[in-house]
C-alpha cells in the first residue's frame, strides 16, 4: 500500500512538472503573439507601389493584397480593388460576414485589425499617410441582405493625424446611396475608450456600438454591430441612414480611396 502511495505521489510530482513546462510554453507564445501585427494576411503580398492606383498604372489588374509605401516612410500591406469603377482603389475598411469584431478601442483603430483578404480595418495611421501623400477621392460600396447594391462617392477625402484625432474631411457627394457621411464632416474619430465626439450626454461609440467620426451622433455607422438585415435596436448596426435607415444592418461594405488624378 505504501509503495502504491509513493508511486502516486511521484506521478503527481511529474505531472506538476509537465504542467509547469506547458505554462512556460504558453507564456512564450503569448509574448510572441504580442509582436505580431494586428492586420493579418493569408496570402503573400504582391509587388510594391505608392498606392493601388500606382500599381494599376504599372500593369497590375488583379484585386488582392499588395505592398505599398505612399510617402517613403515605410511599406505596409493593403487590399487593392482593381475592378470597381476603373480599379486602382486602396481599400481601408471592409465588412463581409461578421467574422471580425469591430467594436474595439482606440489602439486597434489606430493600427488596424482583421484579415486583408476578409473583414478588416486598415488603421487610421495608415489612412492618414495615404491621404496626406496625394489628393484622394472616397468611394463606399454597400450591399443589403437581398443582394441589392449601392454606392456613395466624395470628390475629396483626407484623414488628419492622431494629434488632430484623425479628423475627417470630405468633399462633394455623388452616388446612389444617399449622402449619409457629410453630416460627419470635420468630426474627430471616437471609439468606446476615446470619447472625442461633441455629444454632451454620452460617448456615441459606446452608445451605438461602433467607432466612427461621430457628431451627435450619426447618419452612418459602418463599423457598427454586424446585425445582418432588419434589427430592433436603433442605429447600432452597420447603418447607412439615407439608404436603409437606422433599423437595417447592411450585409457588406467597402470603403476605399484613389487619387483624384487617376
Amino acid at each position: 500500500m505504501k509503495n502504491k502511495m509513493s508511486n502516486i505521489e511521484e506521478e503527481v510530482k511529474d505531472s506538476k512538472k509537465e504542467f509547469g513546462k506547458v505554462l512556460e510554453e504558453l507564456a512564450k507564445l503569448q509574448d510572441a503573439l504580442k509582436n505580431i501585427s494586428c492586420i493579418q494576411t493569408s496570402k503573400p503580398p504582391k509587388k510594391e507601389g505608392k498606392d493601388c492606383a500606382d500599381l494599376y498604372k504599372n500593369g497590375k489588374r488583379e484585386s488582392g493584397v499588395y505592398e505599398i509605401d505612399p510617402d517613403g516612410k515605410g511599406s505596409f500591406n493593403v487590399f487593392c480593388d482593381m475592378t470597381t469603377s476603373g480599379g486602382g482603389w486602396t481599400v481601408f475598411q471592409r465588412r463581409l460576414d461578421g467574422s471580425v469584431d469591430f467594436y474595439r478601442g482606440w489602439q486597434y483603430y489606430k493600427h488596424g485589425f482583421g484579415d486583408l483578404n476578409g473583414e478588416f480595418w486598415l488603421g487610421l495611421d495608415k489612412i492618414n499617410r495615404i491621404t496626406s501623400a496625394s489628393h484622394n477621392k472616397l468611394r463606399i460600396d454597400m450591399e443589403d441582405t437581398s443582394g441589392n447594391t449601392t454606392y456613395a462617392e466624395y470628390d475629396s477625402v483626407a484623414i488628419a493625424n492622431e494629434q488632430q484625432l484623425y479628423k475627417l474631411s470630405i468633399g462633394t457627394y455623388n452616388g446612389t446611396a444617399g449622402d449619409s457621411l457629410s453630416y460627419h464632416e470635420g468630426m474627430p474619430f471616437t471609439t468606446k475608450d476615446a470619447d472625442n465626439d461633441p455629444y454632451y450626454w454620452s460617448n456615441c461609440a459606446a452608445q451605438f456600438k461602433g467607432a466612427w467620426w461621430y457628431k451627435t451622433c450619426h447618419n452612418s455607422n459602418l463599423n457598427g454591430l454586424y446585425l445582418y438585415g432588419a434589427h430592433k435596436s436603433r442605429a447600432k448596426g452597420v447603418n447607412w441612414y439615407h439608404w436603409k435607415g437606422f433599423y437595417y444592418s447592411l450585409k457588406s461594405t467597402s470603403m476605399k480611396i484613389r487619387p483624384v488624378a487617376f
